[in-house]
Formats: structure tokens, sequence, C-alpha cells
């Protein structure tokens, strides 16, 4: 079976803010969430072939997000449900400017016990590209089936994305969470950090500088940067460059990195070329649209409930004069 892009990592619950209920108490709404889902979601909803490696629990929420995945029209063949464990669950919090922060119940989560011998190695073969992230990165057994299934999926040919996705809850402490997410950075062709990441892995504020000693260090072939609404930096051969988000309202920002790197991959497979050969035009059309893509996701509640459709990024950036 062949898939535009596969994803392994978390799966879990988001539990949303929904105001106070008539007794004064915080309401959350149950979403799906884990930033690889959300990324070949995002692609499954551009109408790519997606497929999704996880671990979930036997429970009412497993059973949940198993069925949210198949109506995004992802696939579910990767997907395992455990008695070992719940499924892991997220309680985010907003603050006025639609900004989040986390708690984690993990301990242990079914999406850390996800075994190397229960990856799908079909999925991993026939994939053209295979998406993952750092979270899975932070305890074993997932450890191992990560790290294994991203050195599989790259012997045969797929083209690695990988989003560090650093949660400080999640891990022990900061060195081990620094020195776990290099071991991705060796393995990776495209890497999307946010602004604090890449301060974090490499101890340099300068953004340019940041991102020149990425490239260096690691066999990275294009970094990407985002920086919210100011837009998304990039670092390619030579090349460096920021190409400007755009003024929408903004609800909650739960998902729009994942909404920003599903939407650019799908340009990849678009353009059909390897990122070497990509003129420097091409790559920021194809970050235009995916800023659109992330501007866009931050005006709807939760993380793929919010994805956008081309019809409505591309509306976005005709309103914008870009299309």
């Amino acid at each position: 079976m062949n898939y535009d892009a596969v994803a392994l990592g978390e799966y879990l619950i988001d539990f949303t803010p929904q105001g106070l209920s008539d007794a004064g108490q915080p309401v959350f709404e149950r979403n799906p969430g884990g930033a690889p889902v959300n990324v070949v979601a995002a692609m499954a909803k551009l109408g790519m072939k997606t497929g999704f490696i996880g671990k979930v629990g036997n429970d009412p929420f497993g059973g949940y997000l198993r069925q949210a995945l198949l109506q995004q029209g992802v696939s579910d063949s990767g997907l395992i449900a455990t008695d070992e464990a719940h499924t892991t669950m997220a309680f985010i919090h907003l603050d006025a400017q639609g900004d989040r922060s986390f708690h984690f119940s993990r301990k242990p989560g079914a999406d850390q016990l996800l075994r190397e011998d229960e990856v799908n190695p079909a999925m991993l073969e026939g994939t053209r590209i295979f998406h993952f992230g750092s979270i899975s990165m932070t305890a074993e057994p997932s450890y191992t089936a990560t790290m294994k299934s991203v050195q599989k999926a790259k012997e045969k040919g797929a083209l690695i994305s990988y989003d560090p996705n650093w949660r400080p809850s999640l891990w022990e402490d900061e060195q081990h969470a620094r020195k776990t997410i290099q071991e991705g950075l060796n393995l990776a062709d495209l890497v999307k950090v946010s602004e604090e990441e890449i301060i974090f892995l490499t101890g340099q504020q300068n953004i340019e500088l940041a991102s020149k000693q990425l490239m260096e260090r690691y066999s990275i072939q294009l970094l990407l940067v985002t920086a919210g609404s100011v837009g998304s930096f990039y670092r390619m051969n030579d090349w460096w460059g920021k190409v400007d988000s755009y003024s929408v309202h903004t609800v909650d920002t739960t998902g729009a990195g994942d909404g920003f790197l599903g939407a650019f991959l799908y340009q990849v497979l678009m353009l059909g070329k390897p990122l070497q050969a990509w003129r420097e035009d091409e790559l920021c059309s194809a970050l235009r649209f995916a800023n659109a893509a992330g501007a866009l996701a931050t005006t709807r509640k939760g993380a793929i409930p919010s994805l956008g459709t081309i019809e409505e990024i591309e509306a976005l950036l005709r309103a914008e004069n870009v299309l």
C-alpha cells in the first residue's frame, strides 16, 4: 500500500477550555490531538493519502480517537490499542492572547508504550514522506520504535520530516531533551522548529545564526522556523529569508504549526521534485501557502477541527492578493 505521507508518534485527547459552566467552573471540550496526527490530518484534508502509526488505550477515548482518524480520511492501519495504559490526555490552558500551556496526564500514557514489533512495516516502506516528532522519544519503548521506524523509512527512500515539538514537562530534564531531540535532527531532511525551540537547541538568541549553526551541524536540507504572527523563516542551501504571515482573528493557536507543516509537505508533494532541486521562488510560494494554512488554523478552536481546506487557504491568499 502506498502513502503520500505517514506519521508516527503521540495521539491523545486534547481538553480545550470552553468558558465557564453555570456553576462558574471551567468547561473543557474533548478534541483529538497530537502533533504528528495533526500534520497527516492536514494533508488528508488537502487530498493526500496519509496514514498514522501510534498507540491508544483500549478505552472510550481510544475508540473515539480511532473514529476521529478515519473521519479525517487518515488510515488507522498503524494504530494499536492497548490494555496496559489509558489513552494519554493533555489539558490545555489558554491565555488572553490565545497562546497555550499544557498539563499532561501520562504516567505512562498509551502513546509511550508503542513497541518496535508493533509498527506496520508496509507503512514505512510505502510512503513518500515519513514524519515524526520528539514526544514519542521521551521514553521507552516508544523511543526505540520511533528511531528504528525513521531509519527504515529513510532506507526505503522516504523524505524524513521532523518537528522537535519540545514540551519541557514531558522530559526528565533539559539535558536529556536536548540530546534526544538532536538524535532526531541527525536523521531529518526537513525540520520545522519554533523560535523558542531553535534557541533551546543552539543556545543562540539570533535566529539567523542559530539556523546556520543547525544546518552546519546536521545534514538538514531545509530548515523552517515558525514565528507565529510574524511569519516563517527558511534556510536552504545558501538561502536565508522570511515569508510574512497573514492578519487573522486568533482564537486558539493549537495546531497552527501542524497545519502549517502539513500544508508545506502537501506543496512538497505537489511540486514533485527533491528539495535540493527547488528554486527560492518555489520555496517562498510554498511557504506563503503554508503560512495561510497556519493562520487559518488559529481562527478556530482545537487542532484537527481547525485545519483548513484548499478552498479556504486559497480564499485567504486571494484576500491578501497573494494568488
